[in-house]
């Protein structure tokens, strides 16, 4: 309780201790009242405490043993009774056997409470069941659909040889029940309305294998017939035709309706009808196996907004939250643009869930929007340690606040800015980077930030060299429209090579070397994106587009005198099944002018490794010196061609084939034949809480005298945006 004698009476901090003394879970109810005193206030806390646990008793169980059981039941005795936490324990039980093939084990609960010593007695009864694993599902009837594609519909599965991974073997009651919902789903989809699963047969050919057969009865196939629109006056009906999915002739399908539905009460939403209802109306013709649909449409009046309320927030500042927002007091309540806001501020991180509804006002179509909030923890620290296929072995910290707010210490936190410190030290590398970003500089829609940072990678196991880098930026970035942003950067940096040991007296490579011993950059960069992914994540459909320009040196000073142009093109497409192809192609080119009679090493490119030709090691992609070892290039191109399948929930198969090339002439892609490194392999995408991890294994198809031609792995964790 935060209530205490000799602090004010706050009644906002006695419903807070009402909610920790329930948080508790020791009491069935509870209340606290006050009297008035002379010089103050009398607090009286009444509580009705709950049972305690006197014995958990696991009984039926003959195939697994109590001891085994007990490990998944969480109620002990001792515990205040909490009859979720019971059910939870026999929900685990019941989970625990059909891992182990029981699917139709049965577990119910019983609680014995004595009221007047304050104990009771939980009792968990098990009727176990067959053991038995699926071994084929099977459909009669099917004629519409190959078999194989509706068992790719089913989590229900037979047993195969990743059963300890993806669970398939297992019956699950529930589970199939929702799967037969989504089999006829999938059929009225496609417009086979009447379809329905006539019978289901359980057999067994043998001990511990059942064989499930599905019995549908698939109907006929309805079309679109006619189609009508009524109550119509603001829109013309080829107006709102044009955004229907279901023509005249159609294959019927009543998701499609349900989205043609809201798509009416969009259009109607975007000039602030919001309370406009649309009604459709289903017309079967059985004899010609169409169905005619009627949209009845009554539009309501056009309302504006009064005022936008904002609750829930207690670290966020009002203003954060309202810079998110596409309406405003005095606009048109426009329901597109405030389910747009709606998703802004759940892109934002900051809140478990959000919520936007109008409210009534005294006024005539007038309302308010309320916005309420419920707010997550956005502070992280993250340390540990790992491996990198470019790393080796690897130990870092980071902390890092999403919701940082500069002006408020010693919490820090309610202003929307960016705040990242991280320091990772490597058996090749040491990196330390300090971040900051304001998204909303000056009120206005323009990210202001600044990096911080220092590098450090080790060469020596090649005996040529170890590269220090230490700078900042400062950075820009406006959003020119939903999908193009720009942003400019202004960096500057020192590079510098120590513990050279380079075993050659090539004039060539001794000035390369020693040329960039300690060289500082100054420069100004320029990103142009274009971004229409439906997710940064797992991107299943939509592209990405990325021209950087750079210029260094020259008026900006520096001792690093170069020009670089790059173009970088990924490209998403969703496929039957949740297959996803994607296509990721770059190219860039850089040269040296005035007083740089080189492109410094740090400059130059490289490519191999698991961002662009898999199963080629890091950076051995280009030119090489006498001893094999990469010295970069001017000009460099790849492209990644990769189709990735799910295997399980967070988990997705992957197969590719990469190819690029590096040439050390400016511009020169007249003979990149030549030069050309390729390859294919497969790999695995692990979506787990740190970020996404990839883990792929190529094989070269094409490569120089300087590259093995055997496959290698590439480990990589983290995703770009």
């Amino acid at each position: 309780m935060r209530t205490t004698v000799g602090q004010p009476y706050n009644p906002a901090t006695v419903e807070e201790d009402v909610r920790n003394l329930y948080a508790t879970g020791r009491f069935v109810n509870l209340r606290i009242s006050h009297e008035p005193l002379a010089d103050g206030v009398k607090v009286i806390v009444i509580v009705q405490p709950k049972p305690l646990v006197k014995e958990v008793i696991i009984q039926g169980n003959q195939e697994v043993s109590t001891k085994r059981l007990r490990k998944e039941v969480k109620t002990k005795p001792g515990d205040p009774l909490n009859e979720l936490q019971i059910s939870t324990d026999a929900e685990k039980i019941k989970d625990y056997y059909l891992s182990k093939g029981y699917g139709r084990a049965q577990v119910t609960y019983r609680i014995d409470v004595n009221e007047e010593f304050g104990r009771a007695v939980v009792s968990f009864n098990i009727v176990e069941g067959p053991k038995e694993f699926v071994s084929e599902v099977g459909f009669e009837g099917v004629h519409a659909f190959p078999e194989k594609e509706l068992r790719k519909l089913l989590k229900t599965r037979k047993k195969n040889l990743l059963s300890f991974i993806n669970k398939s073997g297992l019956f699950k009651e529930d589970q199939f029940q929702e799967d037969l919902a989504k089999l006829k789903e999938y059929y009225q989809n496609h417009g086979y309305i009447d379809m329905t699963v006539r019978d289901v047969r359980f057999e067994h050919p043998e001990k511990g294998k059942l064989v499930i057969v599905i019995s549908v009865s698939e109907g006929t196939q309805y079309h679109v017939g006619k189609l009508r629109i009524e109550g119509n006056r603001l829109y013309s009906e080829p107006e709102i035709r044009k955004y229907l999915k279901l023509k005249e002739g159609a294959v019927f399908s009543p998701q499609a309706l349900e989205d043609d539905t809201k798509a009416i009460r969009d259009l109607y939403g975007l000039k602030g009808y919001i309370d406009a209802d649309v009604k459709p109306e289903r017309v079967p013709v059985a004899e010609h196996g169409t169905i005619d649909l009627v949209y009845h449409i009554s539009e309501g009046s056009q309302i504006y907004v009064d005022k936008v309320i904002v609750q829930g927030n207690t670290k966020t500042k009002d203003k954060v939250i309202r810079r998110e927002l596409a309406v405003g007091p005095g606009d048109v309540y426009n329901s597109v643009s405030v389910d747009a806001s709606k998703k802004r501020l759940e892109n934002l991180g900051y809140f478990e869930r959000v919520d936007i509804s109008p409210e009534e006002t005294n006024i005539p179509n007038r309302r308010n929007v309320v916005v309420t909030v419920s707010e997550k923890r956005t502070g992280n620290v993250t340390f540990g340690v790992g491996f990198s296929s470019v790393e080796s072995f690897l130990g870092f910290v980071e902390l890092s606040q999403g919701n940082f707010d500069i002006t408020n210490p010693p919490y820090f936190t309610g202003a929307g800015q960016k705040f990242r410190l991280r320091l990772q030290l490597g058996l090749l590398t040491k990196n330390v980077i300090l971040s900051f970003t304001e998204p909303w500089f000056l009120n206005r829609r323009l990210a202001v930030g600044f990096d911080l940072f220092a590098d450090e990678f080790d060469y020596s196991g090649f005996n040529i060299y170890n590269e220090r880098r230490i700078g900042g930026d400062i950075r820009l970035a406006k959003a020119l429209s939903p999908f193009w942003t720009i942003a400019p950067m202004y960096r500057y940096q020192v590079y510098e090579l120590f513990h050279i040991n380079f075993p050659f007296h090539d004039p060539f490579y001794l000035n390369l070397l020693n040329a960039n011993k300690s060289l500082s950059e100054s420069s100004v960069l320029l990103n142009l994106t274009y971004d229409t992914r439906d997710s940064l994540l797992i991107p299943r459909r939509g592209e990405k587009i990325n021209i950087l320009l750079q210029g260094a040196g020259g008026p900006l000073l520096g001792q690093t005198n170069i020009y670089r142009a790059e173009l970088d093109w990924q490209k998403y497409v969703l496929l039957p099944y949740d297959l996803i192809f994607s296509v990721n192609g770059a190219t860039g080119v850089i040269n040296h002018y005035g007083a740089s009679a080189f492109v410094p090493l740090f400059d130059r490119y490289f490519l191999g490794g698991p961002r662009t030709v898999r199963g080629f090691d890091y950076n051995m992609v280009g030119p090489k010196d006498p001893l094999g070892f990469s010295i970069g290039g001017s000009t460099m191109a790849f492209s990644q061609f990769e189709l990735t399948f799910p295997i399980i929930s967070r988990v997705r198969g992957a197969v590719f084939t990469d190819w690029g090339f590096v040439d050390a002439g400016f511009g020169r892609y007249d003979h990149f034949l030549p030069d050309l490194n390729g390859s294919a392999g497969i790999g695995v995408r692990l979506y787990l809480p740190i970020g996404p991890l990839r883990l792929d294994y190529g094989w070269p198809i094409k490569a120089d005298r300087f590259n093995r031609t055997s496959g290698r792995f590439a480990f990589d964790v983290g995703y770009a945006f």
